[in-house]
């Protein structure tokens, strides 16, 4: 299955190329143009019998995770993180380290040995290390260099009713998502851009915008789905099996009245469930893509995910599925003019 490849490849914040690589060999027979930028990002285009206004949809590739720091005389390795990660989520955790995917974990002092006052407090990072079961530092670094990346190890599994289980559902559900619309037959031409470096402040997606000149814009994302017990309702940004999530406002964008209004109504019109992100918490690609040259209208539709920026995230496959047909409804009733 796409996805269980996609959130399986390594992709931390730049160093996006074995997720680049699986993209570019699953659109490359559908696609008219596809060209690779300087920083990494894929810039397609697929033609249609009308292209007008011009729309880019776009999904970003990396993902959060480590960077090695350094190595120590008995060979554990210190890290630091790449992109927003729960410090308190990280001891024992399973990594991938480096090119040789070396298997490791993420350890600290033990329980047993932690003073009183230790266990009341969150481990902190440079508390923690990552085992690779190497005896010394020349042992390690025949295995690992200092500047290697390293993601969570997480496999894809299906479970429950109809949900999935993955890391990297940030935001390789959206890759899935356009790598699906682009294999579709479908009327309206369009850009797919697949961004570099989202989660350490948006990068890709702003050279990105400017080579594209973009009028209209889709962000497609996995994004914060809350719906956990003693949540108030208000701080629940979105919910599984609620339908896709149309975002009202995030920390980096206002999303265009217009644009969102016009969605709805496809949605209705096509009796797809749907739903509003309704919490400001976070940002994403928009924020740099409405403001590049003279802006772009942006939208962004996302599907919801438990646990994200975690080893595990959950997404429930019916929200992938009517996302999906919300996109293609899109493309088959856009014109110049609508909004």
């Amino acid at each position: 299955m796409l996805l269980e490849k996609l959130t399986e490849a390594s992709g931390v914040s730049g160093n996006e190329k074995d997720v680049r690589d699986i993209i570019i060999e699953e659109i490359k027979d559908y696609v008219d143009e596809i060209q690779v930028d300087k920083i990494g990002n894929v810039i397609a285009y697929k033609k249609g019998e009308n292209s007008f206004p011009k729309l880019m949809i776009t999904a970003h590739m990396d993902e959060v995770g480590f960077i090695i720091t350094d190595i120590d005389d008995s060979g554990l390795l210190k890290f630091t993180t790449v992109g927003g990660i729960d410090e308190r989520i990280l001891v024992s955790k399973p990594v991938i380290v480096g090119k040789k995917q070396i298997p490791g974990v993420i350890g600290a002092k033990p329980i047993h040995l932690q003073k009183k006052e230790e266990r009341l407090k969150a481990l902190k990072l440079e508390q923690l290390y990552i085992d690779i079961g190497a005896n010394s530092r020349e042992e390690a670094e025949d295995l690992i260099s200092i500047g290697d990346y390293a993601i969570f190890y997480s496999e894809y599994i299906e479970f429950g009713n109809d949900l999935i289980k993955a890391k990297a559902l940030d935001n390789r559900v959206g890759c899935s998502l356009l790598i699906d619309l682009i294999k579709e037959n479908t009327k309206f031409g369009f850009y797919a851009v697949f961004t570099v470096m989202e989660e350490v402040g948006l990068v890709g997606a702003g050279p990105a915008t400017y080579t594209v000149e973009p009028e209209i814009s889709i962000i497609l994302e996995g994004t914060l789905c809350s719906d956990s017990p003693e949540t108030d309702e208000h701080l629940i940004p979105t919910k599984l099996k609620k339908g896709p999530a149309i975002s009202l406002i995030d920390r980096t964008t206002l999303f265009n009245i217009n644009f969102r209004k016009y969605i709805v109504n496809i949605a209705e019109k096509n009796n797809i469930p749907y739903q509003f992100r309704k919490t400001s918490f976070g940002g994403n690609d928009s924020g740099k893509i409405h403001q590049t040259k003279e802006g772009s209208i942006t939208t962004t539709i996302s599907v919801p995910c438990r646990y994200i920026h975690s080893p595990i995230s959950v997404m429930a496959k019916e929200d992938y599925e009517n996302t999906f047909k919300l996109l293609k409804s899109i493309l088959s009733e856009i014109k110049k003019g609508d909004f």
